[in-house]
């Protein structure tokens, strides 16, 4: 009898597995790895290895362009946008940041680092006149580049990050903002996060209990629902299947983290996206391993697929989710 039951509640388990994937398809093929990608005009727009740039129609996927930003084989892991162009900027130095022009694909360098240290991680865009782009530190002190209104400058500060303390360009989603905050992940042997208040530049620094201590730890990526709500993930990318304190939460806008599932997730994570118009309460994850869900949260988490080699995610609508990493994009379809 308890066999019996046992495989009831196992053939169940698979049914309720199948009916929560209602279709999982690669859009897209191509020797890349992908980190950074933007939605746009029903499309989803890439930047990745050997400068390539582009996009994959979602209505139909055999509509595809591919573009070379440079003659030099440089990496790209961010992208972001604006209304009429994208950003891309180069992980090594000297960091170029292209421009392109969103009805032409034209690109133009409109901005060059040339530190050594010059390690872009992450590029995000608050409204269409405010972006900031996030670089490993000089000489131990933040780097963070602000556009606004056109114009590039250097946020001007005296911050210094501590030692071994930087970020991962995992997948262009260790900055998120809200209305009033633009908030930044640290990770490697301190992982902490940075809060920069929109209105008057005002930088407030909070620790973490995230798993810090070695260059592979920390936060990956965070997003916020609102000024409040947000959700931190990551771990060590050196020990994949170890969920240990690699998933957060805050409630008060990033003061105070609680750890949620730890021990009893999938694992280390590269990339956290909330689902639009549920409140927080509704969250898929990916990491170089696994794809994984959360209707509570983020307190508790299922792992939904199994497919390897994703490293960035984005909501396409509250039921289709575009993924991307090694070689591939692929759009899955949700059935709740």
């Amino acid at each position: 009898m308890k066999k019996t039951f046992s495989f009831l509640l196992s053939v169940l388990g698979i049914f309720m597995y199948s009916q929560q994937i209602e279709s999982f398809k690669t859009i897209f093929n191509d020797k890349i790895s992908i980190r950074a990608i933007e939605i746009y005009d029903n499309k989803v727009w890439y930047s990745g290895t050997d400068s390539k740039f582009g996009f994959v129609d979602l209505v139909n996927p055999k509509n595809h362009k591919q573009t070379q930003l440079s003659e030099k084989k440089l990496q790209f892991r961010t992208l972001a946008q604006d209304k009429e162009s994208f950003y891309a900027i180069n992980i090594e130095s000297p960091a170029e940041f292209f421009k392109i022009d969103k009805k032409t694909l034209k690109s133009e360098i409109v901005f060059k680092d040339t530190v050594k240290t010059a390690f872009y991680d992450a590029f995000h865009f608050v409204n269409n006149d405010l972006g900031y782009a996030f670089s490993d530190p000089n000489a131990g002190r933040l780097k963070l580049m602000v556009y606004k209104n056109g114009d590039w400058r250097f946020y001007q500060n005296d911050f210094k990050l501590n030692d071994g303390e930087a970020a991962f360009a995992a997948s262009n989603t260790n900055i998120a903002s809200s209305k009033n905050y633009l908030w930044i992940a640290t990770g490697g042997k301190v992982s902490r996060i940075l809060r920069l208040n929109l209105k008057n530049e005002k930088l407030e620094v909070f620790n973490t209990p995230f798993v810090q201590g070695e260059p592979s730890q920390g936060m990956y990526s965070i997003d916020f629902l609102d000024d409040k709500f947000g959700i931190a993930v990551g771990g060590d990318y050196t020990k994949q299947f170890e969920g240990i304190n690699n998933i957060a939460t805050t409630h008060d806008g990033g003061k105070i983290w609680q750890i949620q599932a730890s021990g009893k997730n999938a694992g280390y994570i590269t990339c956290v996206k909330i689902k639009p118009k549920s409140k927080g309460k509704e969250i898929i994850s990916v990491g170089d391993q696994h794809i994984s869900y959360s209707s509570d949260y983020g307190k508790t988490w299922k792992k939904i697929s199994d497919e390897k080699g994703f490293f960035v995610c984005e909501w396409i609508d509250q039921n289709t989710i575009v993924f991307a990493g090694k070689d591939k994009v692929s759009v899955m379809k949700l059935k709740f």
